[in-house]
């Protein structure tokens, strides 16, 4: 039977949840740490690309290339570090590892295409083969690619290892499409907020996979929010509104804090296991 648009992009994989905690594998109980995916999933999801897109781009220009990408990278380490040392889901753990890895996922492509001179064109199909090869890897190891299982490290590593590379070839393929094939930020901007509607239509009538239909619309996510927020803030000469950068990041934070301060206080997104046992995240 064909899935509904809204599981197949709440479910991403074509099994049901387990409401069993896994053997903890050195990672505390075995509690889930990644949210449940509902539409605030992917409302905070598109604004945390947007950010980290002009965020990567204000820094790189206020420190310097090398500079803002050993930041970036200090900051993401530390964040992953505390994400992996924590023993459930924690939203604002959480949020604020993706947060720094869009900041810095958007300074690797850029790095490939800027300091490395590789094109759009090539870096998207690499980063495409490295997230086939990180998702082939996992699924091999685990046997399974949902998210509802993730409650040891090695699987943790798997999905963050999956969702860097999504950042980095959702960025290319942004670039691609607003620079080299010259489009413009905001007509990338529509045409990646039509596409993102394609896997919950083909789940709902083509029946797709549901494990594809959600890493498909995960990558989507990037090119949409960096598009708008690239159109925010770039010149006038350029396409852009001209807010800057700098501003656009700081505009983008604030729905961001309110949107996870809210998934704290109310557990909205709170895997099912630790709301049945009271647990806060």
């Amino acid at each position: 039977m064909a899935q509904s648009s809204s599981e197949a992009l709440a479910r991403p994989v074509g099994e049901g949840r387990s409401r069993t905690p896994l053997p903890g594998d050195g990672h505390g109980p075995g509690w889930s740490q990644v949210p449940q995916v509902t539409a605030l999933f992917w409302g905070v999801k598109v604004l945390t690309t947007g950010m980290g897109e002009t965020a990567s781009d204000h820094l790189a220009r206020t420190l310097g290339p090398i500079p803002a990408g050993s930041l970036g990278l200090a900051g993401l380490v530390a964040l992953l570090v505390l994400q992996f040392r924590t023993t459930r889901y924690r939203p604002w753990v959480y949020w604020s590892a993706i947060v720094m890895v869009s900041v810095f996922g958007t300074m690797a492509a850029d790095v490939v295409h800027v300091i490395a001179g590789i094109s759009y064109p090539i870096s998207a199909i690499a980063f495409s083969i490295g997230l086939a090869a990180i998702l082939a890897a996992w699924y091999v190891s685990e046997g399974t690619l949902s998210l509802h299982s993730i409650r040891t490290r090695r699987r943790e590593t798997f999905y963050w290892a999956t969702v860097l590379a999504t950042f980095a070839l959702g960025t290319a393929v942004g670039d691609l499409t607003a620079g080299t094939l010259r489009w413009g930020y905001l007509t990338s901007g529509i045409l990646f907020a039509a596409l993102i509607a394609v896997p919950a239509l083909s789940g709902r009538f083509l029946g797709l996979n549901a494990v594809a239909a959600f890493w498909w619309a995960y990558v989507l996510t990037r090119p949409l929010g960096a598009s708008f927020a690239d159109w925010m803030g770039v010149s006038t000469s350029r396409g852009g509104l001209g807010w800057g950068t700098g501003p656009v990041t700081l505009a983008l934070i604030v729905p961001i804090a309110l949107l996870v301060g809210y998934l704290a206080i109310s557990h909205k997104d709170t895997p099912p296991e630790q709301s049945a046992t009271g647990t806060t995240a």
